[in-house]
């Protein structure tokens, strides 16, 4: 870990002059907190400043610079901490001109995640993320070559081929993660297809970190996902089988929480997991709607489904502890503010069966009409159609039964050979 318990931080927040987003710089930094105390982190406090633009050398000016090493002096702490994501240069700029450890945002939540994880799958997407970014910040490890006097110059040939050295070790560590990352990835796929072969509707929950999916799949299905208080206690996909009205079974998969400024590096790593939401047949998005920055997280939600390219999947919006909400007309209007939403209580069970409900509908208005003419040697199709189908009108004909009905996408691979 990157961090420690004792480790007291001073937090950073810099808004951008004419640069729009749903987030305040207060709510930002609020959540940045979060992370903070997550990590183990002991937050002291924040400075901030309006900028246009950012400094290229330092993110923030002169002035601002000067007032965190004020800070320093009457307060000590042993972490300044960024809400952005800082260049290499612009880190290893601010540690000469402050002699504190700089962290950036996506260091934090790094750090977080390697905390987290583990799984073998959810350990290596992160080892993978950590060290894409860390290899371009090799070079402020070395520095301290270049700061013992008369005999820096003497040092540097040595201190660059260690340089070289560790980004040829980190290089080929990255290849080697790239490969076993890619081995999980085709085996997620073969599961995926022989799910997509049982003829089994898919269901992803999505949302932002702690809004309560895993308590609401532990709803769904009486598992025992581990549901805590804290940011991205989930890291790694559990799927369980979930019964519909009229006896259906879907797959309900609970997905890594999104956050703001998710790392790049991280949606990267993290394809082999995030391409269980890709191939679902619906998204349940769910949402805290007690959470004062309920609209600036499912902005981020929706950004960051657009990055993975899920945009298109059919979505429902699920409320979550709208037994926390102080009046029925409170809940009315965020209902009226979500497009295709459902108020529920993971934690209680309200809405639980309306949410099902709705599920139902979503997927029944993707099925496709069909006409196809089994034989009695094709039972198990006949089966499938029967099991994920609705059926109009079944007759027998030489040799087997004629159906007409709907069907849902994924079925039809397996019956458009003996379709009319």
């Amino acid at each position: 870990m990157l961090l420690s318990t004792a480790e007291r931080a001073l937090l950073v927040g810099v808004e951008v002059k004419g640069e729009h987003t749903v987030w305040s710089l207060d709510d930002s930094l609020e959540e940045l907190a979060l992370l903070a105390r997550t990590a183990g982190l002991h937050v002291i406090g924040k400075v901030t400043q309006a900028v246009s633009p950012v400094h290229p050398a330092t993110y923030i000016g002169k002035g601002k610079l000067e007032e965190v090493r004020d800070l320093l002096a009457q307060e000590p702490f042993d972490v300044l901490l960024f809400d952005v994501e800082l260049s290499p240069t612009q880190q290893r700029n601010l540690e000469e001109a402050i002699d504190v450890r700089v962290l950036d945002r996506t260091a934090l939540i790094l750090d977080i995640f390697a905390s987290h994880a583990r799984t073998r799958e959810g350990i290596l997407q992160v080892e993978l993320a950590q060290y894409e970014y860390r290899l371009p910040r090799l070079t402020r490890q070395w520095t301290h070559l270049s700061r013992q006097g008369v005999g820096g110059v003497g040092l540097r040939g040595p201190g660059e081929t260690q340089l070289e050295s560790d980004r040829r070790d980190i290089n080929r560590r990255i290849a080697l993660l790239r490969r076993q990352i890619e081995e999980v990835r085709e085996h997620r796929e073969q599961y995926r297809r022989r799910r997509r072969e049982s003829a089994v509707s898919t269901v992803a929950l999505v949302g932002y970190t702690n809004a309560g999916k895993s308590t609401l799949l532990n709803a769904l299905t009486g598992a025992d996902v581990l549901v805590a208080d804290k940011l991205f206690a989930t890291l790694d996909p559990t799927t369980r089988r979930v019964e519909l009205a009229g006896g259906r079974e879907v797959l309900v998969t609970d997905t890594v929480g999104f956050i703001q400024k998710l790392p790049t590096m991280l949606v990267s790593a993290f394809r082999a997991t995030l391409e269980e939401i890709l191939v679902a047949d619906v998204m349940v998005h769910v949402v805290d709607i007690t959470s004062r920055t309920v609209l600036g997280q499912s902005w981020a939600v929706g950004e960051t489904l657009k990055q993975i390219g899920a945009d298109q999947i059919p979505i429902i919006t699920a409320l979550n502890k709208i037994d926390l909400l102080e009046s029925p007309e409170r809940v009315s209007a965020m209902l009226a503010s979500f497009p295709n939403s459902v108020g529920i209580s993971a934690r209680t069970g309200q809405g639980i069966d309306l949410l099902l409900e709705r599920i139902s509908q979503v997927l029944k208005e993707q099925m496709l009409d069909v006409v196809v003419r089994l034989p009695f040697s094709a039972g198990d199709l006949i089966a499938l159609f029967h099991r994920v189908g609705s059926i109009d009108q079944e007759k027998p004909v030489a040799g087997g039964v004629e159906i007409r009905g709907q069907v849902p996408p994924y079925a039809m691979g397996r019956l458009e050979k003996y379709a009319r």
